[in-house]
């Protein structure tokens, strides 16, 4: 296994590779992308273009606003770190996916197939640890505010920021590595639009049963673990609104909890379905449709949901619209 390992990522030559029985081990995949139809191509080319194009602006929009002296919390902090996150996943999915619409040469190389896989990986593990740390964030300001400036100082805040950054990495080494260790003897085409886990598996020439319950002991560790702690939080976050005895202050004081819970949902269960069982005989149409929703609509969505309802964060998203307005009008008026 080492040795097919070595071979495909390069140490040794394709010509001096080991062959597995009367196969020879594949240096290079293809992606078969969303969809088999070509009149198809140039239409999701242009709505993956806009919706790519959203998300740059968008979360830039959102970093920018979050960066304004009035936003320095530590919930904007991890905000800011989410955006981050966002905009590193669908730029690790979204430009290949882009060029393979119109490009008929859809192939990927394996060290390139290897490196995606890692950075999804790992964004989307520290993605979940990250959520998990902003329910902690909003049990402290909800449950103990009092505490809260104490408690979240700026240490703790990095502090949990990088763990979830370590976590990720760990898992993300873990399973490419496994992945990558698995002999791949051909067909080469990953009925996919990027490197994920249950459709390289699926092309492995070795039984993978032992690696499926890895993946789910993986699943439970990276998803079930941090969401069993946000349900916690918010148990706790819950028990504190009701003793409120204002219902302004309830409302209030719950709209700054449900832009995260929305989130929390949409990223949680599709990773679930995904990951959970990733030989299940779920149609791969539909894993492909759950995975453009956490790859690309999600980070999309996420500077809206957190926006929307947020009235500081909407006060500074409209000045910084309005200064871009006027510099652009100024800019036209005096060339």
């Amino acid at each position: 296994v080492c040795q097919c390992f070595r071979c495909q990522l390069g140490f040794m030559k394709p010509s001096e590779g080991p062959e597995l029985g009367n196969h020879t081990l594949l240096t290079e995949f293809v992606l078969s992308g969303l969809s088999n139809h070509p009149e198809l191509q140039n239409l999701l080319f242009f709505t993956f273009c806009l919706i790519y194009t959203f998300t740059i602006t968008g979360n830039l929009l959102f970093f920018i606003a979050t960066v304004h002296p009035n936003l320095h919390m530590p919930m904007y902090f991890f905000l800011r770190v989410l955006s981050f996150l966002d905009v590193s996943t669908t730029s690790t999915v979204v430009p290949k996916m882009l060029v393979n619409f119109l490009s008929e040469d859809k192939t990927i190389s394996y060290k390139g197939c290897a490196t995606q896989l890692y950075f999804v990986i790992f964004l989307g593990a520290t993605e979940c640890y990250l959520l998990a740390a902003m329910a902690y964030d909003r049990y402290v300001a909800v449950c103990n505010p009092l505490r809260y400036a104490i408690i979240m100082n700026s240490r703790a805040c990095f502090s949990l920021v990088l763990l979830s950054c370590a976590s990720g990495n760990v898992v993300s080494v873990v399973q490419t590595v496994w992945v990558f260790t698995l002999p791949f003897c051909g067909p080469n085409k990953i009925n996919y639009f990027f490197c994920d886990i249950p459709p390289l598996i699926m092309l492995s020439c070795t039984d993978t049963s032992l690696y499926e319950k890895q993946i789910i002991t993986a699943t439970v560790l990276v998803i079930f673990t941090p969401f069993y702690l946000i349900l916690v939080s918010y148990a706790c976050i819950i028990s504190s609104i009701l003793k409120i005895s204002s219902a302004e202050g309830r409302h209030k004081t719950f709209s700054t909890c449900f832009s995260h819970l929305i989130v929390v949902t949409l990223y949680y269960s599709s990773g679930t379905l995904i990951y959970l069982r990733p030989k299940s005989s779920n149609s791969q149409d539909t894993k492909k449709i759950l995975a453009v929703l956490y790859t690309a609509i999600i980070p999309t969505l996420n500077p809206l949901i957190y926006s929307l309802r947020n009235k500081e964060v909407k006060g500074t998203l409209v000045k910084i619209i309005a200064e871009l307005r006027k510099a652009f009008s100024s800019s036209l008026r005096h060339p």
